[in-house]
């Protein structure tokens, strides 16, 4: 206490020496706010923080709430796989462009899927014209599929794929694949993003209305705690809601009600919060306000620990863990002065490697496609 006395008499003195120092030179701006508006103080000390249990508010690395990480060591215990978003033109053509990649190193794969593939019309479609093979892979039967793999051991690589409304479809496949080649599906490592609710908010590429859509994603989450058990049935997004327009406080807190939302349906779907909990996992944007985007990255994980824990009454540990993906955010990018965008991307990627996501992606400077770096949980 006497500490904080001392402190405080100090820091009252720094306050009055800058309010004459302001009198005679005005500061730059009347108020300093973050990208979300939030102000900034001029100082910051140890009396922000005064009256908090540091264990209970930040805790340490690995341990509840996970405010500085899901693993006590993070990188320094665990080194990490790289992958390349990657998937264009045919199956034959993208399963090439797989075999080069994991050629050079590459330990995980990360599918881009054509958008009529992503909201379910088969390439022949009238409304597919022009579209396909576009902006990731066309997909339109299990034929597709195997080709898309061929020659891959699914048993031996975690695959990432980028697909929401048909994700149970592209899962399905994805099994068989691995069937065909004798790898069980007990054995297969990836992720499926299957966020049909910020498909509704920010970027569209949904099919069914919400209700069949969250039965569909529940019914994902029960098959999969049972069959496909190392699988992350779920990648919950806010990386679209910024690239949309929020801030970094409303990307948290519509991506943990996204979270919220599709917890209550699976308990009510009669599913154990402890039997799927673990295999969800999220992804978020970094942009250019490194101090907020940490703290975001750092309050993101200490709610969604709490939510888990207090609210739905989890009891193991995995369950309150926040696991996320990161991506620099493309919305701050501009095709004019790409050498610009070297600065915005490091930026965000340092912001992003601060904050001891599980796997993070950077925008290239120039043609504005992400290259994935990917850090396995």
């Amino acid at each position: 206490m006497a500490s904080n006395e001392h402190l405080g008499k100090a820091v009252q003195d720094w306050m009055a020496k800058a309010d004459k120092a302001v009198s005679k030179f005005p500061e730059r701006k009347a108020n300093f706010v973050t990208g979300s508006n939030a102000p900034v103080n001029r100082l910051y000390s140890p009396l922000d923080l005064e009256g908090q249990d540091y264990l209970s508010h930040v805790g340490l690395p690995g341990e509840y709430p996970y405010t500085r990480g899901v693993q006590s060591t993070m990188y320094r215990g665990r080194f990490w796989t790289m992958r390349q978003y990657a998937g264009f033109a045919s199956a034959e053509e993208s399963n090439a462009r797989y075999k080069f990649l994991l050629a050079q190193g590459q330990t995980g794969l990360s599918v881009a899927f054509d958008l009529p593939t992503q909201i379910g019309y088969d390439s022949d479609h009238p409304l597919s014209a022009g579209e396909v093979g576009k902006v990731g892979v066309a997909i339109d039967s299990l034929a597709d599929m195997e080709t898309l793999f061929d020659g891959i051991p699914l048993d031996k690589v975690s695959t990432s794929m980028t697909i929401n409304a048909p994700a149970a479809v592209l899962l399905a496949m994805y099994i068989a694949v691995a069937e065909k080649q004798g790898v069980s599906a007990e054995s297969l490592n990836g992720t499926i993003q299957n966020d049909i609710l910020k498909e509704y908010v920010a970027r569209g590429t949904y099919i069914f209305p919400p209700a069949p859509s969250m039965r569909l994603i529940t019914d994902i989450f029960d098959y999969c705690s049972k069959a496909v058990p190392n699988w992350n049935t779920i990648s919950i997004s806010g990386y679209h809601i910024r690239e949309a327009g929020s801030t970094a406080i409303q990307e948290v807190a519509f991506t943990l009600a996204d979270g919220i939302a599709y917890v209550e349906a699976a308990v009510a779907a009669g599913l154990d919060v402890d039997d799927f909990a673990p295999r969800l996992s999220f992804f978020f944007n970094a942009h250019n306000d490194l101090f907020e985007e940490v703290a975001k990255f750092r309050a993101a994980r200490r709610v969604w620990a709490k939510i888990m824990k207090d609210r739905f009454g989890a009891k193991n540990p995995k369950s309150w863990m926040l696991r996320f993906h990161t991506q620099t955010g493309g919305s701050t990018l501009t095709a004019q002065q790409p050498e610009n965008n070297v600065v915005r991307v490091a930026i965000q990627a340092l912001a992003a490697d601060r904050s001891w996501p599980m796997s993070q992606e950077s925008r290239k400077p120039q043609t504005l496609w992400p290259a994935r770096i990917t850090w396995k949980a």
